[in-house]
């Protein structure tokens, strides 16, 4: 074990208690139990998928996931940046409250996640793929095999990345070389054939842990890197989408302060090649998961297992002039939510119903017959999977600290809080020419203006409702502290908006000890 703060020593004993305290209340029947699979992918906006209506992309296994249980058309994100999303539907709690918000803070020890739950219940767990785990701590799964393992491996195969042909994408990196690169406005393939890629690997390991006989249920995650920019694909998924088929979004006179510096000189050209790059990898993203959906099938297990598809959060492909995902547009923050269960869960039906990815982990261990944390956020979906209810959560909140930006929508009106009094440090600040605006509320009507172009936070019938959702935001930030103490004594909102919506991470040493190892 590393070496641990007295602090975070007394912590991680709670936890390790906790834990064995809900296996002793939950029991260890476990053979008796579903399996769990879980599909991840990265940056997979739910309006670039068949089942959610694309007609361009061609993403058939996905499809077939989803007539076969439920998509759920209403699914949020609770902060749209990996780490943060990841600590979050992992642990059913928001990230703030988890103290993991920033892109590169690890997931402290004393988190509960799904694995820890499985694993102390009979199961045998398994990841592979990506984490955000930031440390090399497991969480609770048995095996974690992640990219540095997949390069390992490709040396034993005699392979080597091609990053200098002009026909391949060169090496990834973002905010040094031209926008146009790092996000594929070249729409070059990857330099590797599909069977060497990573994400085809973590995928056959997948398969295999399926297909494995064994005496006990499992839990096995699939977290592929893809869609993530550069919009990765093999050499033989080039040239699947012609780029000038697709249509620049228009961006509006009120959009102009706020667009990225980084993006401001793409041309259209360019960004058809994002787009037709994001659909290329979108397609190679489900052509993996078919790999992992395929061996299921042909294992027999396919009734025995809970499966649950999404992607971390969403992405901008040009809408208001973004190309990535750190806001609260729609785009950014609706992610593909599919779940199916044969023995419990009819097929083919969909759902507008609120709900948010922390309630991911009280659904599994709903469908497994398992307590979670009484700490957990999240709430079970299984009264709308079982048809019982049409209805789950009055309003969804997401937020995203590197931007103090917090947001709450009701499924109708969405009110968003920035803060305004910093330069950005995630690479998206629109630049310095364009002065910070202060405080900024933005309030849209996403029935009459679905594109979010209309801000009517100042207009004066609009005073009212302001104050409502304001009013809505401060009560959730106050309840979900992880340090409620420090939040201001006030009755002013915009003051405790002010503070809450700043990063208040857990350090390294709080959340790992002072000899934490790196991921491996």
């Amino acid at each position: 074990m590393h070496a641990l703060t007295r602090a975070h020593l007394s912590s991680f004993a709670f936890t390790c208690v906790f834990v064995h305290l809900l296996a002793a209340t939950n029991g260890l029947q476990a053979a008796n139990r579903p399996n769990v699979l879980w599909l991840i992918s990265d940056d997979h906006a739910a309006y670039v998928t068949g089942c959610y209506g694309n007609a361009t992309v061609r993403t058939p296994n996905l499809d077939r996931l989803a007539a076969g249980g439920m998509r759920f058309d209403r699914a949020y994100c609770n902060t749209p940046m990996c780490s943060a999303s990841r600590a979050a539907f992992i642990t059913g709690m928001y990230p703030r409250t988890v103290g993991v918000t920033e892109l590169r803070t690890p997931l402290p020890a004393s988190a509960i996640t799904l694995g820890e739950v499985l694993k102390e219940a009979g199961y045998d767990t398994a990841w592979y793929g990506k984490t955000h785990f930031n440390s090399s701590l497991k969480h609770g799964f048995d095996v974690v095999v992640g990219h540095g393992q997949w390069r390992r491996w490709l040396k034993e195969q005699g392979q080597k990345v091609d990053e200098t042909s002009p026909e391949v994408l060169p090496r990834w990196k973002p905010f040094k070389d031209p926008a146009r690169l790092w996000i594929n406005g070249v729409y070059r393939p990857f330099g590797l054939k599909d069977r060497y890629m990573w994400d085809t690997w973590f995928a056959r390991l997948g398969a295999a842990f399926i297909t494995k006989k064994r005496d006990r249920p499992w839990c096995c995650v699939v977290s592929l890197t893809v869609p993530h920019s550069p919009f990765r694909f093999p050499l033989e998924y080039r040239n699947r989408h012609d780029p000038s088929a697709f249509k620049v979004p228009k961006v509006r006179p009120q959009d102009d302060a706020q667009i990225p510096a980084v993006f401001r000189d793409l041309t259209d050209d360019e960004k058809r090649k994002v787009q037709a790059s994001y659909y290329t990898s979108t397609e190679f993203l489900d052509k993996n998961m078919g790999l992992v959906l395929d061996a299921l099938a042909k294992s027999g297990q396919a009734d025995d297992t809970i499966v649950v598809y999404i992607g971390d959060h969403g992405y901008m492909l040009g809408q208001h002039g973004r190309f990535e995902k750190h806001c609260s547009y729609e785009p950014a923050i609706r992610a593909p939510l599919l779940i199916r269960y044969p023995k419990r869960f009819a097929a083919g039906k969909h759902t507008e119903a609120l709900v948010e990815f922390i309630d991911i982990m009280p659904t599994i261990l709903d469908v497994c017959g398992l307590r979670g944390p009484k700490r957990m956020h999240g709430r079970s979906l299984v009264p709308l999977l079982e048809g019982k209810t049409d209805t789950h959560r009055k309003q969804v909140f997401v937020e995203y600290a590197w931007a103090d930006e917090a947001m709450v929508c009701d499924g109708r009106w969405k009110l968003v809080y920035i803060r305004g009094k910093r330069r950005r440090p995630d690479g998206y600040d629109p630049g310095e020419e364009y002065p910070l605006p202060g405080p900024t509320l933005r309030l849209f009507d996403t029935t009459s203006d679905p594109g979010e172009h209309t801000n009517l936070a100042s207009r004066p019938e609009q005073k009212e409702r302001v104050a409502h959702y304001v009013s809505l935001l401060v009560e959730h930030l106050k309840r979900t502290s992880r340090q409620p103490k420090l939040i201001p004594k006030t009755n002013d909102p915009m003051v405790i908006l002010d503070h809450c919506t700043q990063p208040h991470d857990v350090t390294k040493e709080e959340a790992l000890g002072p000899e934490a190892k790196p991921p491996a």
